[in-house]
């Protein structure tokens, strides 16, 4: 891709502060995707996420190339799963890029974030014709481009595209988005991804803000400060969560 649609980010989501929301204060900060552990870990600490005074975020909005896509996605999504998924997307050639707009569109495989990143691995199970947005043209593409079936040249004046193509639509149970008309290819659609387990290495970029021991001791002091029944209690040991 190339031009504009190189510059601009397949997926961009406004991450915001949970904790000051819930206490009057909006704090959020674009991120796009895809992204690097750098770049979460600067987005973080730019809205006050710093694992001591506030943890949890939330997603306030999202943006990007792909209109369809953001409709999809919710305010709790995993920082890790949206980088997957944008990591194959930006894989995929522009032909692709249109038929996994296109599928989405047609409400297929949109429930969760593991069903968007399952789709783009399973695309060669679906067809896609770019611009056939109407029964009477897809009855003319199979006609006239696919020679579905034999119509003599004098009778073809008269022919009813409209219903043919219906009827080919509801028989093979497509169906048309905005840029054109989808149906399965006939191939398996095969579940590669069950959770964030699966996801490589190198897409997990969620991490914490790496803050100086000033930094850290003036969190807990804050903590302290406005909650001072939290110096009473033995603090928890620390153990390992998964984002």
């Amino acid at each position: 891709m190339i031009g504009l649609e190189q510059e601009q980010p397949i997926l961009e989501a406004y991450v915001t502060n949970l904790g000051k929301y819930n206490e009057g204060e909006l704090a959020s900060t674009l991120l796009k995707f895809p992204t690097t552990k750098e770049e979460v870990q600067a987005a973080l600490k730019r809205i006050g996420i710093d694992n001591i005074r506030y943890e949890e975020i939330f997603i306030a909005n999202y943006d990007g190339r792909l209109p369809e896509l953001n409709a999809c996605l919710g305010e709790y999504e995993s920082i890790d799963e949206l980088n997957h998924l944008a990591c194959l997307l930006s894989e995929l050639d522009r032909s692709d890029m249109e038929k996994f707009e296109a599928v989405i569109d047609c409400g297929e495989h949109t429930s969760s974030v593991a069903d968007l990143i399952n789709l783009v691995e399973n695309l060669d199970a679906y067809e896609f014709y770019p611009g056939v947005g109407d029964d009477e043209t897809l009855g003319r593409v199979y006609v006239e481009d696919m020679d579905a079936i034999d119509i003599p040249d004098h009778l073809l004046d008269y022919f009813n595209y409209e219903a043919y193509g219906r009827d080919v639509r509801i028989n093979e149970d497509g169906g048309f988005s905005h840029g054109g008309y989808v149906v399965g290819s006939g191939s398996q659609f095969v579940e590669h991804y069950h959770g964030r387990e699966d996801i490589p290495a190198e897409h997990k970029v969620f991490a914490y803000p790496q803050l100086s021991i000033r930094e850290q001791m003036a969190a807990y002091k804050e903590v302290i400060d406005r909650f001072p029944q939290a110096a009473e209690r033995p603090r928890p040991e620390q153990g390992h969560t998964d984002r």
